[in-house]
Order: structure tokens, then sequence, then C-alpha cells
């Protein structure tokens, strides 16, 4: 900036007159012409935000010079925390003017994380210098309550985190008592021995610790550490730990703490649909910068992922002042110049039913392959249950598998010849040992045949080479408009991803053969069969739901009524299914009778190669069993749904 000019005298005696003019102590105000400070205030007020004040002019309180580089600097010190977000600035209105000083207000608006904005109004004093309004610097222009060295500091608050709720309205995951398992080094007198005591007490825990305890590490620890010192093994649930606690609680050296944690009833507990809530990993922080911060407990997956942002709630934050201490690290003062109180987050009501989910959870439990469980309640389409096994696993298979239907299919397809006349429940049909459709032969499980027997016992042994030759009587979309009236490859809104099913429709003789005993192009998930199967049961199909509150806004319409003369033979066709078909073994179920059907789906070009289903209901509760590469339904989906079935009557 150009050295200041004399002060220009003729511009001096026309302040002078004014003021007499005016009767006032020398007040001008609304100064706006080319000579006025606006013009001063707004270079100001843009190279603050930009970071360019050279052409600005400034003196400190006393009037000695500073550069524009030193006040830029100072400017940048002073803002701290909020460095890189400079704050937006308006001027308010002109000037006001008192001969050769002026005073300008203006608004200051930071924003701060979580789209807080922190909002206050500040004055700009300018003293003229010849033709020039210089900028009178002090920390107070940024804020009346900064001083030098100060800093700008960021304070948050976390928000209490809401809970994903049951349909009684309690929450899952709630306080619950642990066991923290340790050693002290001074009284471990064999760590080896230690090691394979503890590690074969830990593998006879039911259900198994999921991935198992690890103790290779565990002599090097207790080397390292201090000779009084706990050195963590393992939490353990009570429940847990009191299963082997007569093995371990007296073994040299161990130790034992007890706490709580925030648990779910089970380790398994739905736990692919409700996600976890586990420190902010690199990748939220780098994909929410404005969100996050390291330490934070974020949702990861099924609805704490989905729904973070509600269930979370919006941290507090405070704006402070910092000053060096005696080694040059900024220590918190005592100012506080803004504070927004945390929002806690808000729940989650779901309709999963806490008894029903435990019976789930505990019918996959003995499963070794990934495995799903959905139950449905008939009267009001609540979602009771969803799980997915074995033990905790990751993904929601019960929800979004995308895999064959099998012979449960025949339930579907059962349905289309009903609505079509093209059977009754007791009309003779052929079940040879093979059926050829242009050169492709089909065959039953185990190479069966029933030769010329009523229909009711085709569908009650699963009989696929009478359904192939009965395909040409649903045409080439017949099975595909059946589908649909029971809401398969419809859109739904359940507030959580979910596959609806896509069944074959319009392909060759060969395709439409294989599709009628739910094989060829046909996919479906646990949920839409689940939800397909209700429909049977109630005489309607009408959308799960899984969330109470937020409820979902565009919920599927209900499907057409079924037909009266076609779904009551269906109802008694999965009953005999049980009763003296394929699912025989649930014959001896507790409570109301159980109807259902069993399914084996070939997933490639090896027919050794097979998933296994049952889908069913009792009762008010409809289900639907998966279970990947499980081989012969028999073998088990079915003992997976008698599990399931005794521990809801316990």
């Amino acid at each position: 900036m150009p050295p200041a000019r004399p002060f220009h005298r003729p511009a001096r005696r026309y302040l002078a007159v004014v003021a007499a003019v005016t009767m006032a102590a020398g007040l001008l105000t609304g100064c706006s012409d080319s000579d006025g400070p606006e013009g001063s205030v707004d270079a100001f007020l843009a190279g603050w935000r930009s970071g360019d004040l050279t052409p600005v002019g400034f003196i400190d309180p006393t009037g000695a010079r500073i550069s524009a580089e030193q006040v830029t600097d100072e400017l940048r010190a002073l803002a701290g925390e909020l460095v890189d977000t400079p704050p937006e600035l308006h001027r308010s209105g002109d000037a006001e003017i008192t001969q050769d000083t002026a005073t300008s207000r203006f608004r200051v608006t930071w924003t701060l994380p979580g789209d807080t904005r922190w909002e206050y109004d500040r004055e700009l004093r300018l003293r003229l210098s010849g033709d020039d309004w210089q900028v009178i610097w002090s920390p107070e222009v940024v804020h009346e309550q900064l001083t030098k060295g100060d800093r700008l500091g960021l304070r948050r608050t976390v928000a209490t985190r809401a809970a994903v709720l049951d349909a009684a309205g309690e929450p899952i995951v709630t306080p619950r008592p642990v066991v923290r398992v340790g050693v002290q080094p001074s009284e471990v007198t064999d760590v080896r021995k230690l090691s394979a005591d503890l590690t074969a007490a830990f593998r006879a825990v039911k259900p198994p610790i999921t991935p198992p305890v690890d103790l290779s590490d565990l002599p090097k620890r207790i080397a390292e550490a201090k000779p009084d010192a706990f050195v963590e093994v393992v939490t353990l649930r009570r429940a847990a730990y009191d299963q082997i606690r007569s093995r371990i609680y007296d073994l040299p050296g161990t130790k034992y703490q007890s706490d709580e944690l925030d648990l779910a009833p089970t380790r398994e507990f739905a736990r692919a649909l409700l996600g976890s809530v586990d420190p902010a990993q690199a990748d939220d922080l780098k994909a929410h910068p404005d969100r996050y911060v390291a330490g934070d407990l974020v949702g990861h997956g099924g609805l704490q992922g989905r729904y973070d942002v509600r269930l979370r709630g919006v941290p507090g934050v405070s704006v402070i002042t910092r000053r060096p201490g005696p080694d040059g690290t900024l220590v918190p003062t005592d100012t506080e110049l803004f504070r927004r109180e945390p929002q806690p987050g808000e729940s989650l009501k779901t309709t999963l039913d806490v008894r029903t989910q435990n019976a789930a959870d505990a019918a996959l439990r003995a499963e070794k392959r990934n495995s799903a469980l959905v139950a449905v309640r008939i009267s009001d389409r609540a979602v009771l249950a969803v799980a997915n096994g074995p033990g905790a696993a990751g993904m929601n298979l019960a929800f979004t598998a995308q895999v064959p239907p099998g012979s449960t299919f025949k339930m579907v397809s059962t349905l289309g010849l009903l609505d079509r006349e093209a059977i009754t429940l007791d009309g003779r049909v052929d079940c040879p040992k093979t059926f050829t459709v242009e050169g492709r032969s089909f065959k039953n499980s185990n190479d069966f045949e029933l030769g010329s027997v009523p229909f009711r016992t085709v569908f009650a042994r699963s009989c696929n080479t009478a359904f192939a030759a009965l395909a040409p009587q649903l045409g080439p979309d017949g099975l595909a408009e059946t589908g649909r009236t029971l809401g398969l490859e419809g859109t739904w809104d359940l507030g959580v991803e979910a596959f609806t099913g896509k069944v074959s429709t319009g392909g060759s003789a060969t395709e439409q053969a294989a599709a009628a005993f739910g094989q060829g192009t046909t996919q479906v998930s646990p949920l839409a069969m689940a939800a397909a199967t209700a429909a049977v049961a109630r005489g309607r199909w009408e959308q799960p739901n899984l969330l109470l509150d937020p409820a979902p806004q565009q919920r599927a319409e209900p499907g057409p009524q079924l037909r009266a003369e076609s779904v009551e033979p269906l109802r008694t066709m999965m009953r005999a299914v049980v009763t003296t078909g394929t699912g025989k073994a649930l014959a001896d179920v507790p409570g109301d009778p159980v109807h259902g059907k069993t399914g084996t789906a070939e997933y490639d070009d090896n027919p050794a190669n097979t998933h296994a289903w049952f889908v069913g209901w009792q009762g008010d509760v409809a289900f639907a069993v998966f279970v990947e590469k499980g081989g012969s339904s028999t073998d088990s989906a079915v003992p997976v749904t008698e599990r399931f079935l005794r521990a809801l009557h316990r």
C-alpha cells in the first residue's frame, strides 16, 4: 500500500462545515461516496475470508502502522481450529463517522461441525489518514473476548445414541453383566499350561465363542506386563462365564472383574439385520469429515448403518479459547464463546419379537453352513425374526439372498394351476421317474416314481416330473403372474434393503418345465418366500412390516384376494406335506398344525450341489428356512425348522 498522503485540508474544512450545520458533536453518518470508509471495510472483510489483505491499510490502537501480512498471520493464528473454514462476513449498513474516525458494524457467521452456525455482530473501527481509511486492528475485531495470543478451539460433546427397540418398545441393546477374564503375571506358575487350560474351557462354551479366543500371544503379554498388572484375556457374558467358572476360577494366576456392557440379548441376536456400532474407521472419516472425528462411535451395516444419523443424534459443540502453555502446547482456558448442546438421537422401533428371534437364532446355532430364517406374523404382517447363521454372520441373507427356491416354489405353481383349473386336489396326475422336454430329461429326488396318483400326493411327495409335465398349463407368463399375486417382484419399502424375487417368464419349454418346480432362472430371498407363504395362509398378500418408527412412507399396495377355490386346496396339500410327505419330521411338533413345503434347489450345473429350503406356517407365524449348499431339505432345512418350532413352545 502506498504511504499515506498529507492530510487533505479542503476535505477537513468540508467536514467541519457539515458538522456545524448539523449542530451535533461532529457526527456524520451514512457516508457512502468513494472517499467513505465502506470501501476499506469491504476490502477488509473480503481479505479476511480470502486470506489476502494487501489492499487494506492497518494501524494498531495506538496509531502505529501494521503490515497487512502481520494482520493476516494474526488472523490465521486467532482462528485456530477454524482456520480452514473462514466465516461468512457481511457489513451491516454504512459506517458512522466522527470527524476522522469511523465505526462499521458487520455480522460474522462461522460454520461449525454438524452444520452449526455461530453468528454474532462485531464493530470495525477505522481512522482517516489523508484520503485513506485505515483499519484499527486488534484481536477484539474477531471477537470481543479475544486478546493477543488466544486461539479459537472446538470442544465436542457426544450425543446420547438412541436405541433400536423391539416390538414391545424395549431397547434391544441394553447394559448386561459381563466378566473380564484376566491373569496377574506374578501369580502365574506355568503360562503354557494356563493357556491350554483356558483354551479348552473357552471351547466348551455354548454357543461357541466366535471367533475362538486366541491365546498364542499370552506368554509374551505376560512377560511384558508389570508383575501386578491385570492382563485381560477375554470378556465373557455372565451366562457364558457361569458355564465354565468351575473350570477356570482356581487356575493359578487368573483374576476376574465384573462389569456391564451394552449388548443384545445374545451375540447373534438379529446381528446382520441390526448391524454394529464401532469406533469410526478411516473410511468413515474420509467419507464424512464434517460428521465424524476419531473416536466417534459409528453404525456399520444393517439398521445401525442405514439410520446412523438418526440414531447418533447431533453432537454438542463449543467454541473455546486456548493459549500456549509454558511448553508451547495450546491449553484450554475457561472462556467459552459459544455452545450448542448435544441433541440425543431418535430411536428406531422394530417389529422384532425377542422370544421368536431367540428361537430363530437358536435353530441356526448348530448349522455350520450359511443359513437364514425369517418369521412373519400372518395377522399383522410383522417381521418377528430375522436370523442368519452360522453365529453372528455379517450378511443378511434372510433379506438379500438371490437364490433358486427349488420345490418350495411348487406352492406358487400349484396356486397358478388351481387358478386356471388345470388340476384339482384329487385329480389324478402321472408321476414318472423321468420326463423329457426338448431333449432334456427331468427326474425326481432319488429317482422315485409314483405312477398315476391324486395331485395332493404329487405335491406332498414333491414330484418334479409331474410339475414339469404340467408346466404348459401355466403358459409362458402364468408362473410370473401368480408369483406377483404373492408379492414376488414387487417394490417393497421396509426401510432396509430386501430382494423381492425374480420369476421366470417367457422362456423356452425347457425353462418353463424347470421353473414349474423352482429351478430355471427364478430367484428369491427367504423374506420373499416367507411373505408369499404368509399370503397363502392369510388369503391375500400384504407387505411385511419391519419398522414401526420411522414407518416406511411408500408401502406396497396389498395384492388381490386369493380365490378360495384355489387357496383352500393348496393349504390342504401343504398340511399333507407334514402329515404324509417330505416334512413328516414336523408332524409331532407341539402346538397348532404345521403346514409347509420342502425344497431342494440346484444352483449350478452339478445336480449334487443343492440349497435346502422349508417354508410354512404354524398358527399365526409364517416362516422360511434356507440353508446354503444344504443338500437335501430333509437333512438340513427341516431339522432347522423343527428346532425353531420346538423352541417357540418351550
